[in-house]
């Protein structure tokens, strides 16, 4: 078996975790509401992700262009494949799965969507980023703190 065909197949079994397919589902939200903002003058078809041919997005499947789809996909195969379990939310996180070019892709495309999306289905997410938010910068302060102390 190859690599790829067993990168796959994990993909593909990690997608089936409720999850990991709720924050999936959530990213395509996320991108089909900058896709909306941002690309309106192109083409935009229902995408056809590894996430979408599983079912992870029921009858809503989000709506892209080529080139969000492309980053959609290589989100999905990111958050599959995250080593973290329980996963922080990625800004928060000590390790770093994006290729810089696409972790900044997902920051401007969160920045764009993140406030919109409430106004689309997505409030308890943002109720639960802004707590953890907020939790993180707590543990941050401790822990400068503690550095401080220790000096």
């Amino acid at each position: 078996m190859t690599d790829a065909v067993q990168a796959s197949d994990k993909v593909t079994a990690r997608l089936q975790d409720p999850a990991v397919a709720r924050d999936v589902k959530t990213l395509g939200d996320f991108v089909h509401i900058y896709c909306a903002g941002h690309h309106r003058d192109r083409a935009r078809h229902a995408v056809q992700t590894p996430a979408a041919a599983l079912g992870v997005y029921g009858r809503r499947v989000p709506v892209a262009c080529e080139e969000c789809e492309a980053h959609l996909a290589y989100g999905e195969k990111r958050r599959a494949l995250c080593p973290k379990a329980p996963k922080p939310f990625c800004a928060h996180c000590d390790t770093h799965c994006y290729k810089p070019d696409e972790r900044e892709w997902q920051r401007q495309m969160m920045r764009y969507s993140g406030p919109r999306s409430v106004l689309r289905g997505h409030a308890l997410d943002a109720i639960r980023h802004a707590l953890e938010a907020r939790k993180h910068r707590a543990a941050q302060r401790r822990a400068a703190d503690e550095r401080k102390d220790a000096r």
